[in-house]
């Protein structure tokens, strides 16, 4: 069956900007324009009447964590919380609402210190109020650091004398934990709490997929895999139970078992999953100082936060996707961090090896120097900005870095007018929501939480912001031939979108609304 769709703007982003019909078949893009309406009246086609909203390629996620995003649906939900006595509300309705019994894990995400009354992490104490007899964890907004109650303690054996891992900190003050860590010692500890049971994670991934087709996105990312996470993809994409598609970075420590145990979706969608290459973090969080930075952070003597990694392990990941054939990610927040990436890229190109082929990926890339850009460039390496960190953090990072620094996080604009042709936008879900609309806002419009313009000389138009989270994002997973683009061969993925943005007043572009998602020519949501 094909199925013409018109009556409404529809935004190309290709070298035609608009066209006025687009004709499909079999999940793909046929005919375009007046060809395409010349088939309005065969009975064989069915129409979309897009009845003046406004089409575009479906929106490719750059970078989040799928599973989650998905396991959020499980855990007690803290975002928004803005008293230690509010995290305990939530996680004692938590507790009574689900029926939890006595001696079970209980996960509570969200939190974040600075939005706090008392402008810093709960301890052990705050957590034991809220849950006696459950050993909890409870997870920064950021992802990289938490907190655990003293029964959540004990069930992992971590006590005063348990080391540090390389890269992280497990928080002992006056000889006594405190029950907060970061970085690699809360991510060690946090593999160990046991997975919910299969049938909860299968059905939370559908959730997951939901609220992502929600905000018009077709193509989304599995940020960080596991060796823990291999039983539940085995499930997934054996039963069929992707429907979005899905694109898995590995860490080093597990790469090799999910190419053996996925060997069909190396580089290339089996059910819908695709193993895209392999994940490193290099830092940790700028609103949490742990970021890894050239220069101090404001009002510190000589703290810089800290890496995650050695050079040597750096350039042996880079070294190793290359040699394989597989793309690397690195999470950089940092501009230490970015530059110890770059770093090791030269290195391997001085040894005749091309990693631009690979397009190798800075995550987050928050605190990019300007003059590391060129570098950047030449490497081949895709920036993807979390640019709605200049909304959402835009006021923190004025305190921990003062505003001439903070003026550039995310240099957008920089990266444009120094030649990078391909940057991507993300959200990093589940840190917060997948709404595209929003972060094409933030970019064109850098304002914060308390209306600061941030960076004013790093806003950009919209038409470049919508490359970034459409044909931009294709590139970065070597998908510019079917997807990013409503072109004649390609992928029938589109958004369908309640206004027009290149023409909506700027300011109010996060009024617009998703108001059908299509993925393969299939509604997959409807507003």
């Amino acid at each position: 069956m094909k199925k013409l769709y018109f009556n409404g703007d529809i935004i190309t982003m290709s070298n035609n900007l608009y066209t006025t019909a687009v004709l499909t078949e079999n999940g793909k893009i046929v005919k375009l324009g007046e060809e395409a309406l010349a088939f309005r009246n065969n009975s064989d086609v069915q129409i979309f009447d897009l009845a003046g909203k406004t089409m575009l390629p479906a929106f490719i996620d750059a970078h989040s964590h799928f599973s989650a995003v998905a396991n959020s649906f499980l855990q007690a939900p803290l975002d928004e919380c803005i008293s230690f006595k509010e995290i305990q509300d939530r996680i004692e309705n938590f507790i009574k609402s689900n029926n939890i019994k006595k001696g079970e894990w209980i996960l509570a995400k969200g939190y974040d210190n600075n939005q706090l009354q008392e402008k810093q992490h709960p301890k052990k104490e705050v957590l034991d109020k809220a849950s006696p007899n459950n050993p909890l964890i409870i997870q920064h907004k950021s992802g990289h650091m938490g907190v655990l109650n003293s029964l959540g303690l004990e069930n992992l054996g971590i006590t005063v004398d348990t080391p540090n891992i390389d890269g992280g900190l497990i928080e002992v003050k006056n000889n006594e934990l405190t029950g907060y860590m970061e970085e690699n010692s809360y991510l060690y500890y946090l593999k160990q709490i046991p997975m919910p049971d299969i049938n909860s994670l299968v059905n939370a991934c559908k959730k997951a997929q939901d609220k992502y087709a929600s905000y018009g996105i077709t193509t989304i990312q599995e940020g960080m895999m596991i060796d823990l996470q291999l039983p539940l993809y085995d499930y997934l994409v054996n039963s069929k139970k992707l429907f979005l598609d899905v694109v898995g970075y590995v860490g080093m420590d597990a790469i090799s078992q999910y190419l053996e145990k996925f060997s069909k979706s190396k580089l290339n969608y089996y059910n819908n999953f695709k193993i895209g290459g392999i994940k490193i973090f290099l830092d940790g969080s700028p609103q949490g100082k742990t970021a890894w930075i050239r220069k101090p952070y404001e009002n510190e003597k000589e703290y810089c936060g800290y890496p995650t990694m050695k050079d040597e392990q750096v350039y042996n990941s880079i070294e190793y996707a290359f040699d394989n054939n597989l793309q690397i990610l690195a999470h950089c927040n940092g501009d230490r961090a970015s530059e110890q990436y770059l770093e090791q890229i030269e290195k391997l190109e001085k040894q005749g090896k091309d990693i631009s082929k690979i397009r190798p990926v800075m995550v987050h890339a928050q605190l990019l120097g300007i003059d590391q850009i060129d570098k950047l460039r030449d490497c081949g390496v895709i920036p993807s900005f979390f640019v709605a960190h200049t909304y959402y953090w835009g006021d923190i990072h004025i305190s921990n870095f003062g505003f001439d620094r903070a003026k550039n996080i995310s240099p957008v604009k920089s990266a444009i007018d120094k030649g990078v042709e391909y940057y991507t936008f993300h959200q990093d879900s589940p840190v917060i929501e997948q709404d595209m609309i929003e972060t094409v806002w933030c970019a064109v419009n850098r304002v914060t939480k308390d209306g600061v313009k941030i960076g004013k000389e790093q806003c950009i138009s919209v038409l470049e912001a919508l490359k970034a989270v459409t044909i931009n994002a294709a590139y970065q997973y070597f998908e510019e031939n079917n997807k990013g683009s409503i072109d004649v061969g390609k992928n029938a993925d589109f958004v369908i979108l309640s206004d027009n943005p290149l023409t909506y007043n700027p300011e109010k572009l996060k009024e617009i609304e998703v108001i059908y998602t299509i993925k393969s020519d299939e509604v997959i949501y409807k507003k």
